[in-house]
């Protein structure tokens, strides 16, 4: 091991300017959550030496502390018995509508005609799942059932463009299973006789004749150096914990109270790619949820922007409606309820304003004057016929808001939860190979998880995370057992 260094960068190290390797290995995995403990028992399957570097005292990472949600598809056995019918197809034409603008097709194809593959995986790895259904979506359920609705696959414009089928798969154990989820997999790694240095944080690179054979590590205050035969996959996490980063690149998040994730999600492994020469894609790119339900009555509520103005159907997932108000309205929204429907929100939210009439309620809201009372008027006559001529809202979350008083929930960014973690990361293909600005594989560098810019490239459903950390971590982990 070599002298203690005071010094710390990302800047890659070229193999000449290394004074010796303290281990080598074929294959190095920087990070233990579920994409690194996917890559780390597929690695190692394949024939390869595998150890992985955790800067924990043990694995688990951001997966650990999640719902647990898994979003798969395409017929799974889970699906079938609870009595619904999917197919690949219409999970691709789903997930192409709504991982947008530009999702990446070629990973939305692969894990679509590959999902139910995958599930059989996660269930040999021991991961359990109740073939039982939870009729309100929208995140884990509270109860041990196995399939829900986790994004906006049967509300407008979604319903109309793919089959809608229920695809988040929840590891079985009652509210956020991420803890069962990551004990599995971490299991199923140790099964598999791979290596793990705990308390070891990655800093650098090593180049030689243009790809990757290693990592300059820190093992408390002294460098450590580690050489790959095969290759390096970051598995890192992503940036949601770096203020600067969050800052240079996706401002708007910085605005969000709850940031979704660990203090290892601060980009070290992106940062590192980046400097080894990788190119890193989308990275404004960010899943805002504003968890206004449940309770679920709250969707027959409107939702309305500054200016009054509705902007979206209500009964569409949480993630797509905290996306639009955050990033189309500026976070400065309100729900309108009346006495009828009137709940407290689960997400912390306060009434902002109470009124008898709609233009009571306008002006305590410092709206613009008639424009909330020609909203209403708008909506309580086409939701009396069962209707929703601008955001075609369903019918079963239809129902004219006359009951007085009427109420106001604040939901700007400010005041409201809005929880958040970035999307955007470095640019992998469908191998997890890591790509240059380019368009060039790095030889020998892979990642995986939301050090990659992955399957959503903005829009998102519960569960896609998960799905794409475990999917192409175990593709990284395959792709470099080869190298």
């Amino acid at each position: 091991m070599a002298a203690p260094s005071r010094e710390s960068s990302t800047a890659p190290r070229h193999a000449r300017e290394i004074p010796g390797w303290d281990r080598e290995t074929d294959v190095v995995i920087v990070g233990l959550g579920c994409a690194g403990a996917s890559a780390a028992i597929e690695a190692s399957r394949a024939g390869a030496e595998v150890l992985v570097l955790e800067r924990a005292g043990a694995g688990g990472g951001t997966s650990a502390v999640s719902g647990g949600l898994i979003y798969c598809g395409g017929g799974t056995p889970v699906q079938e018995k609870c009595g619904f019918a999917d197919t690949p197809e219409e999970m691709y034409k789903y997930l192409m509508a709504s991982c947008g603008p530009g999702p990446d097709e070629a990973k939305i194809r692969l894990y679509t005609e590959r999902s139910v593959e995958h599930f059989l995986w996660l269930v040999e790895q021991g991961v359990p799942f109740k073939e039982s259904f939870y009729p309100d979506g929208g995140s884990e359920p509270p109860t041990d059932d196995g399939l829900v609705y986790s994004g906006t696959e049967n509300a407008y414009p979604f319903n109309e463009i793919a089959r809608p089928a229920p695809r988040g798969h929840c590891t079985q154990a009652e509210g956020a299973a991420g803890g069962l989820l990551m004990r599995k997999l971490l299991g199923a790694v140790e099964r598999a006789d791979v290596k793990l240095q705990a308390n070891t944080r990655c800093e650098a690179l090593v180049l030689e004749d243009g790809g990757i054979v290693g990592v300059v590590a820190r093992v408390e205050r002294s460098a450590y150096y580690v050489r790959a035969r095969r290759g390096v996959i970051l598995a890192t996490g992503g940036f949601i914990y770096n203020n600067d980063m969050v800052e240079t690149y996706a401002p708007l998040l910085g605005r969000c109270s709850y940031r979704v994730g660990t203090e290892g999600d601060d980009g070290s492994g992106i940062r590192m790619a980046l400097d080894a020469g990788a190119a890193a894609i989308r990275m404004d790119a960010g899943d805002v949820s504003l968890p206004y339900y449940p309770p679920h009555q709250l969707m027959r509520g409107i939702l309305v922007n500054r200016y009054g103005q509705r902007f979206i159907n209500e009964d569409a997932y949480y993630g797509r409606v905290g996306e639009f108000a955050l990033l189309r309205q500026e976070g400065h929204v309100y729900l309108i309820v009346d006495d009828e429907i009137f709940a407290r929100p689960k997400g912390a939210m306060e009434l902002a304003a109470v009124g008898e009439t709609p233009a009571e309620l306008e002006a305590e809201l410092g709206l613009p004057t008639g424009a909330l009372e020609s909203t209403l008027a708008f909506y309580n006559k086409h939701a009396a016929q069962g209707q929703d001529p601008l955001f075609h809202k369903s019918r079963a979350c239809l129902s004219p808001l006359t009951h007085p008083p009427l109420g106001a929930f604040d939901c700007r960014v400010e005041r409201a939860l809005y929880a958040v973690f970035t999307l955007g990361g470095l640019h992998t293909d469908t191998s997890s190979r890591v790509r240059t600005p380019a368009g060039e594989i790095i030889p020998g560098l892979y990642a995986a998880g939301r050090t990659t810019s992955g399957l959503s490239a903005q829009g998102y459903s519960s569960g896609l995370s998960i799905a794409d950390a475990t999917f192409f971590g175990r593709r990284a982990g395959a792709s470099a057992a080869r190298h």
